[in-house]
């Protein structure tokens, strides 16, 4: 009888971790070149809201295990302020596993680390940001003025090192012109 309960509870606990769903089928794709992310809007593991900063130049999300793991395990080993002196922001989906495992063990594993992660936590809010991505792998965003100009996908923490420690003069530009713009964009409002 034990067996039969453990076997049913991890069933339901495999079958609430699958990342497939019918959820994203029909909402508009939102990690598309030309589209704006100046409406992102999350709360990090400490769950303190944040939006994009006005000097981010590329947004990093990990959707899956395996790229989450591989990102927050670099991060990790570098300075807590790492990302923010690349003028980078990082989100990790956790929607797909169940709330349970979430507030039990992702949440608190999160607070462990001292780089900032934003989480998607809801399978609504993350549908549009999933669809049409190759979640096996991490997914950079570049950004001018919180608009997408690249999306580009790797896998290894070398490859994340040389995406976040770009040093071409766009990497340089782009964040003072985005800084600009965010003012020029809060006075004409």
């Amino acid at each position: 009888m034990k067996n039969i309960l453990i076997g049913i509870v991890a069933t339901f606990l495999l079958l609430g971790c699958s990342s497939k769903s019918d959820e994203n089928k029909n909402v508009e794709p939102k990690l598309v070149v030309g589209k704006s992310l100046a409406d992102l809007h999350l709360k990090d593991q400490f769950g303190k809201p944040h939006a994009l900063n006005a000097d981010t130049y590329k947004v990093i999300f990990a959707f899956d295990k395996e790229p989450a793991h591989t990102c927050n395990n670099f991060f990790n080993t570098q300075k807590p302020d790492y990302l923010q002196e690349h003028h980078v922001q990082f989100v990790a989906d956790v929607s797909a596993a169940p709330s349970i495992i979430r507030s039990l063990f992702i949440l608190p594993g999160l607070k462990d680390f001292k780089h900032i992660v934003l989480l998607l936590d809801d399978k609504a809010t993350a549908a549009p940001y999933r669809k049409g991505i190759d979640t096996t792998k991490i997914v950079i965003m570049t950004l001018l003025n919180k608009k997408i100009t690249n999306v580009k996908t790797i896998t290894t923490t070398e490859q994340l090192k040389k995406v976040v420690e770009d040093d071409s003069a766009m990497s340089y530009i782009a964040p003072v012109v985005n800084k600009v713009m965010d003012s020029v964009d809060n006075i004409t409002k």
